[in-house]
């Protein structure tokens, strides 16, 4: 680092656009994440409620075959 370069190899302009585009992505990707995550949570919630769980695969007797 004598030569005053930096230890990636970028000049300062492009690091700062790397940086600019890194950001923006990882914005995304978070924005992306947060959405899927909103999505499975009404579709089928991982925490239960005061009742517990309900089963979508409702057993009844007519399920069941006479023994």
């Amino acid at each position: 680092m004598a030569d005053g370069g930096s230890l990636s190899g970028l000049t300062e302009s492009e690091a700062k656009e790397f940086h600019g585009l890194f950001v923006t992505s990882f914005i995304g990707f978070v924005v992306v994440a947060i959405i899927a995550h909103f999505l499975v949570w009404q579709w089928r919630p991982w925490l239960p409620s005061v009742t517990g769980y309900k089963t979508s695969a409702v057993i009844t007797q007519l399920d069941v075959p006479p023994a």
